[in-house]
């Protein structure tokens, strides 16, 4: 089966950003899927798989970040990436109360 490029945009609402817990979160659903997974902030395009790259990115709460996926599971990566930080916003405490 041929692989799909999707791509989706998602914004940090978590208050403290994507500090380095929420980018081992990210990069530990991305590495679930086979599809390559970049990621933007219009700056810089960076491995989603690689907490040293997704640290590069410094994305603070309002950060609005480019997710692309290339592969297989392009579709499903991206709604997981979605769930976690837009959804879940990195399990923060009180998520649950947010949504």
């Amino acid at each position: 089966m041929a692989g799909s490029i999707s791509q989706i945009e998602v914004e940090i609402k978590n208050a403290n950003g994507m500090h380095m817990r929420p980018a081992m979160q990210f990069v530990d659903v991305a590495s679930r899927f086979q599809s390559k997974i970049s990621v933007s902030n219009n700056q810089i395009t960076v491995d989603g798989k690689s907490i040293m790259h997704m640290a590069m990115l410094a994305a603070g709460v309002g950060t609005k970040l480019k997710i692309t996926a290339d592969g297989p599971d392009a579709h499903d990566a991206l709604k997981a990436l979605r769930d976690l930080v837009e959804v879940r916003m990195f399990d923060e405490p009180g998520w649950q109360q947010k949504v």
